[in-house]
């Protein structure tokens, strides 16, 4: 048996597991945890598969753990990046995907094998050969060429109605996980590059695209490969966006998908489910759906092509109607009324975006609106948060179709239930490319604390926690930086918890405790 394989065999992978929970640098072996009982070898390769080939399995059932190898280091980083932005979900379960300090799989002498392998080949072929297109055909007939972009070129043509960014990663997300988009005008015609996570996903969207309608009778597509193999994305913003880098910064003067522009041409939309794609996909990044576009009831408009959208939305056929307005406002629910404040939720939720005004509702004080910076760092939050447990309850966070939080006006009773926070020094975001954006991790039971004076000793800080009423497990410093450290409670209810009571706690000597949830375990 080699020495790079998770030994499965004598009883001490626990060890080596511990080890896979410190950030390690990247590899093409990728380790996932908390994988549901249930699930299949199928459900675990289909997560790798739009980024590319899955060389390999090796699943741990009795841990609720597995280990995928990919062809190719680039597809493991593209998948992992991917993946901190969007929470991958098996059996409407979170899972959680790093790097492993194996550099591949070595598992032929390994019981139990078979069935992965016949897992990896099922899917693999399903997915080479994708849709209805056979594996032989030849480049005459409409198969993939060999050496194929993954990059297409898109020119809309008839531009009645503005097409955005979204309404393209909308459309063009039918077909696997888009990486990057660039928008811009030339020869007074909107043109666009779409980069997919695999060639195979290009060559079907131009297949079923090239001359489709996106709306009833205008908006044509025409689509082609472009001769780019890759695009270099510099900005997220209305005209840019790289699907695997929220941390890239708006550029110099470019709003960031500024609501009012979007409002002008929109309608309330919402998101109401994810979007079901390849094994539980969200995409990284949610766009609000065109609002009620009922597809199905225009001639000669792409019926299949956009994401149904729900029945709240409603289904109004369009009047010169054009694709929803950016949705930044959650609504959350079943919050407990006893214990929740504005304040509350504005901690937790900042952890996830800016949170610019919190409204609970003041005749049912189990439901709030909250809203974001923007319509990434809402579709973040609820990511995020949807179904963790809060004050005893599970809560329940969607995308509102509230454009905006009001204020109450003057003189109008409101008990403090609405609160802005527009102006607060507490923002985590502010900054253009914080690294901030880099840090963003589901709740977990480990916090990670920074900001910490000198003089604060690892006792102070426990007795922090445990004299605020939580249940300390374990505690270090960060060995090359004590201002850091890591605090492990009884469990990711009591986390949140203790965030929300403690972060920003003033320590003394001009230094308030940050709080953030942790990707490593202690």
């Amino acid at each position: 048996m080699s020495s790079s394989t998770p030994s499965t065999a004598n009883g001490n992978d626990s060890k080596k597991f511990k080890g896979d929970r410190s950030p390690c640098g990247p590899s093409r072996v990728l380790h996932v945890r908390k994988i549901p009982i249930e699930v299949s070898e199928a459900e675990v390769v289909s997560l790798g598969v739009p980024f590319g080939k899955v060389t390999n399995l090796l699943m741990l059932k009795g841990k609720n753990q597995a280990f995928i190898e990919m062809a190719s280091e680039e597809a493991a980083i593209t998948m992992v990046n991917y993946y901190t932005t969007a929470t991958p979900h098996l059996r409407n379960q979170p899972v959680f995907i790093q790097y492993s300090n194996h550099r591949e799989l070595k598992t032929d002498n390994l019981p139990n094998q078979g069935r992965a392998q016949a897992a990896l080949q099922a899917v693999n072929a399903v997915h080479s050969g994708n849709m209805t297109l056979s594996g032989s055909a030849s480049g005459s007939d409409g198969g993939l060429m060999p050496g194929q972009s993954p990059v297409l070129r898109i020119i809309v043509e008839n531009l009645f109605y503005p097409v955005s960014l979204e309404v393209l990663h909308q459309i063009f997300s039918k077909f696997g996980t888009v990486l990057k988009i660039i928008t811009f005008t030339k020869n007074n015609q909107f043109q666009a590059l779409l980069q997919y996570a695999d060639p195979m996903n290009a060559h079907h969207a131009k297949v079923t695209l090239d001359g489709q309608n996106i709306y009833n009778a205008c908006c044509t597509l025409r689509v082609e490969f472009s001769k780019l193999t890759s695009l270099n994305v510099k900005y997220n913003n209305d005209k840019s966006r790289d699907f695997t880098r929220l941390d890239l910064p708006s550029g110099d003067g470019q709003p960031t998908l500024d609501p009012a522009m979007t409002a002008a041409f929109g309608a309330p939309g919402i998101i109401s489910s994810p979007y079901p794609g390849a094994a539980g996909f969200a995409p990284a990044i949610g766009f609000p759906q065109a609002a009620g576009l009922s597809m199905q009831s225009m001639p000669g408009a792409l019926g299949p092509l956009t994401i149904p959208t729900s029945a709240v939305a409603g289904r109004m056929a369009i009047h010169g109607m054009a694709p929803a307005a950016v949705h930044s406002v959650l609504l959350v629910s079943n919050l407990n009324p006893d214990s929740i404040s504005p304040h509350g939720l504005f901690i937790l939720f900042g952890v996830y975006g800016d949170v610019h005004r919190v409204k609970i509702l003041f005749n049912k004080k189990e439901n709030a609106l909250i809203q974001m910076a923007d319509a990434t760092q809402a579709q973040l939050a609820m990511s995020h948060l949807n179904g963790q447990r809060l004050h005893g309850k599970v809560i329940r966070v969607t995308i509102s179709k509230h454009q905006t939080v009001q204020l109450p006006r003057e003189g109008q009773e409101d008990q403090g239930l609405t609160k802005d926070f527009s102006g607060s020094p507490l923002h985590r975001f502010k900054k253009p490319g914080s690294k901030n954006f880099q840090n963003i991790f589901p709740p977990s039971a480990t916090l990670h604390l920074s900001n910490i004076p000198p003089s604060i000793t690892d006792d102070i800080l426990k007795d922090l926690f445990a004299n605020t009423g939580y249940t300390v497990k374990a505690f270090k410093f960060f060995q090359k930086d004590r201002k850091m450290a890591l605090i492990q409670l009884g469990s990711v209810e009591e986390a949140i918890q203790a965030l929300i009571d403690l972060h920003n706690h003033d320590l003394g000597e001009n230094h308030h405790l940050r709080v953030s949830f942790s990707k490593s375990t202690i």
